[in-house]
């Protein structure tokens, strides 16, 4: 019966991808054997085949040689890699990359220093450990904020008694609001100085013909 089945299926006509060549059956084996072997770089999940191929390959000889790499890389990644169980499923853990690839974007260019940096690095004036938002308030010996509502920097606003500088008092700087206004003013004054002077480092350091955003 088998020879006789066998003997039909010779008989009949072999069907054709359009070409005169007759298609070969893929491989649907689990095992990969290959004259050169594969390399392998599984943290970026991929295998090189450095085995030539025929001057005119078919699609389904191209076909059958994919399916063996990717074959041959799950062989790889069941047998070598860790496999471990959680909430989330079935985890896999890849070693490193071994391949280096190029970056997507270009490298980001160095930001341009600003006034202070520059007099800083040339004076060797290096950065203050950054503190916290509170400071201790030795008269009251609770921790207080630095600035903002009930901050240090409005010590003395809230007195209900105010020593009068007669300095200020001879050049007529302190009538405008009375003086338990002086230290409000004076902190106005010390941001309006401050954002002058920002504008004026962004205007310096802004590209000559550039619009100002």
């Amino acid at each position: 019966m088998a020879q006789a089945l066998d003997a039909l299926e010779a008989s009949l006509p072999a069907q054709t991808n359009g070409t005169n060549e007759n298609p070969k059956p893929l491989n649907t084996s689990v095992t990969v054997t290959k004259p050169i072997p594969y390399t392998f770089d599984l943290g970026n999940l991929l295998v090189t085949d450095a085995n030539p191929l025929s001057p005119n390959p078919s699609q389904a000889h191209l076909s059958s040689v994919a399916r063996e790499c990717a074959q041959a890389l799950i062989n790889q990644l069941l047998t070598t890699c860790p496999i471990s169980s959680s909430s989330d499923g079935v985890l896999m853990t890849l070693p490193p990359p071994t391949t280096p690839l190029p970056r997507e974007k270009p490298l980001p260019t160095e930001k341009e220093k600003t006034k202070w940096e520059k007099f800083a690095a040339k004076k060797g004036i290096k950065d203050k450990k950054k503190e916290g938002k509170l400071v201790f308030d030795e008269e009251t010996g609770e921790w207080v904020p630095k600035w903002g509502y009930k901050g240090k920097n409005k010590e003395g606003e809230g007195d209900w008694i105010v020593e009068i500088d007669e300095k200020k008092e001879r050049e007529g700087k302190g009538q405008d609001g009375g003086v338990r206004n002086e230290g409000r003013r004076d902190r106005k004054e010390k941001v309006k100085r401050n954002e002058r002077r920002q504008r004026a480092n962004e205007r310096k350091e802004r590209p000559k013909g550039g619009a100002e955003v």
